[in-house]
């Protein structure tokens, strides 16, 4: 089947031309974080956000659900369950059960509940740099102590960031109760290896840490043929200790209908966790279990055509960065997110921010690699149309093509 990934959307306007619209100013009911966070001149690549239609088995799911007209409190239907174990058995090869899934509003809640849940005030709360900005909003939003260690850098330009298992040790106290990770990671795009994946276990048992696994990205990988295998599957040894973060919202672009699941396989860590949340998280959006279970049960062709898009996108991204001086990139092997290493770019010389800078004098937006612990970095979101993706590297070069 094929899939449109080319056709622009409008989003700033997207009441245009529909036939059903009602009073002239509807559509500005319908505003988009991306699209509506700067002017109209600029082109967005920031917000994890993308650009294409979402699958058409969700939309006809969706078109049914709201067909029925009622909205009232909704379960996660046992239906849904089993298609996600279908899915976690058929793509990483862990079997895991109906009861072990947790259905919440959203991954960035679920850090929070988990920080809540499973340490107390003035516990330290761990995570590994760059990182999603809410990752480092977590323990001081939650009462508990921030605890931060760097990744190690590229060795030479192109090669990938590395997990640094000395400075995250280094940065482990006897506080120290929760480690939030990101696996394939967000910004980098770096799939973990295994012998980084095993040293992190060992650390983990060692310190006696629970670990949140935001896996979030784990169904972009972009290398041919790879596999994601989860952090708990990889180690059962972890499954004790470990809530795994899945959600269909990047894959298969549903972030709006806030759907999330917890896999937690240890009956008594899920009870913990189940009964910390009641009363701070809502009932399931029924639209978002409708769209969750569409997606991952009849969503596949459509990811495939996506990956393949994706690829292509980042090859011509690569192609693009090298062209610009003092500007680098690790490739990213997973996600639709690239990391831009800006800090000896001449042509942002002196700029306090090079995000701030490439706004003002390209139009573009991207992400502040301030926000993700790193000044002096951006990221860009690929995830869009060639057509849109190609006007805003053309506005780039204009600024940093030397």
């Amino acid at each position: 089947m094929a899939f449109d990934f080319a056709t622009p959307v409008e989003r700033r306007h997207p009441g245009a031309g529909l036939q059903h619209a009602g009073p002239s100013d509807w559509p500005s009911n319908w505003p988009s974080q991306k699209w509506h966070r700067y002017g109209e001149e600029v082109l967005p690549l920031w917000v994890a956000d993308m650009d294409f239609i979402s699958p058409p088995a969700v939309l006809e799911a969706l078109r049914a659900r709201v067909d029925h007209g009622v909205f009232g409190y909704g379960l996660v239907p046992d239906s849904l369950r089993e298609t996600l174990c279908a899915w976690s058995e058929r793509h990483y090869g862990w079997p895991i059960e109906p009861d072990w899934q947790l259905w919440l509003p959203g991954v960035v809640p679920a850090l929070h509940l988990a920080s809540l849940a499973l340490t107390e005030p003035g516990d330290g709360v761990l995570t590994v740099t760059p990182i999603y900005p809410p990752f480092l909003r977590v323990a001081e939003r939650t009462g508990r102590t921030p605890q931060q260690a760097a990744m190690a850098e590229p060795e030479a330009p192109g090669e990938p960031w590395r997990l640094d298992l000395e400075a995250l040790e280094a940065a482990i106290t006897p506080r120290t109760r929760l480690l939030l990770w990101c696996h394939p990671h967000n910004p980098t795009g770096r799939v973990w290896r295994r012998e980084e994946l095993a040293g992190l276990a060992e650390l983990v048992e060692r310190h006696g840490l629970y670990v949140v696994s935001d896996e979030l990205h784990c169904d972009l990988l972009l290398e041919e043929g790879a596999r994601h295998v989860p952090l708990a599957a990889a180690f059962p040894e972890l499954a004790a200790r470990t809530l795994t973060l899945w959600a269909p919202s990047k894959t298969f672009n549903l972030a709006g209908l806030t759907t999330a699941c917890a896999v937690i396989p240890d009956a008594a860590l899920r009870r913990r966790f189940a009964a910390a949340i009641k009363g701070l998280v809502p009932d399931g959006n029924v639209l978002g279990l409708v769209a969750a279970e569409a997606a991952y049960g009849q969503g596949e062709p459509w990811r495939q055509a996506l990956l393949a898009v994706l690829r292509g996108h980042r090859r011509a991204l690569v192609e693009r960065v090298a062209r610009w001086p003092g500007v680098t990139l690790s490739a990213p092997e997973s996600t639709y997110l690239a990391w831009l290493d800006l800090r000896e770019s001449p042509a942002l010389a002196g700029a306090g921010s090079p995000q701030r800078a490439l706004l003002e004098r390209a139009g573009v937006a991207l992400s502040d690699g301030a926000d993700f612990g790193w000044p002096g970095f951006a990221r860009l979101n690929f995830g869009t149309t060639a057509t849109q993706l190609e006007a805003a590297l053309a506005r780039l070069d204009g600024v940093l093509g030397g």
